[in-house]
């Protein structure tokens, strides 16, 4: 069910970053403001735990060392029905992936 494999084999199980891609999300709009999201703390998220909302990225967003500099620090993931979505922050959650990283510290809209 899971999107990107690194190749390896861990235990005997390939290694999965997310729990799933899609193209777009399937809750509603929430209307949520930069200044709303920057009103919910942070909290540690598992990358295999999510579903990400894009299909496609920026290779060159994905590289730049000042990705994050106009934008909010940590990711956006919205929580509808029991799931994560992967809102906004795929840069920052796959440059986390090719740290080694398995989680990151997100604001989780629980919708």
């Amino acid at each position: 069910m899971g999107w990107v494999k690194d190749g390896l084999e861990r235990k005997g199980r390939a290694v999965v970053i997310f729990k799933a891609v899609r193209d777009g999300a399937p809750y509603p709009d929430h209307h949520t403001t930069l200044k709303m999201w920057a009103e919910i703390p942070p909290r540690p998220i598992r990358l295999a735990d999510l579903i990400t909302t894009k299909r496609e990225l920026a290779l060159d967003k994905l590289l730049a060392e000042d990705s994050t500099f106009y934008g909010d620090l940590f990711p956006h993931v919205v929580e509808y029905q029991g799931a994560l979505y992967l809102e906004d922050g795929l840069h920052r959650a796959l440059r986390a992936a090719l740290q080694q990283r398995n989680q990151i510290h997100a604001r989780v809209l629980v919708l």
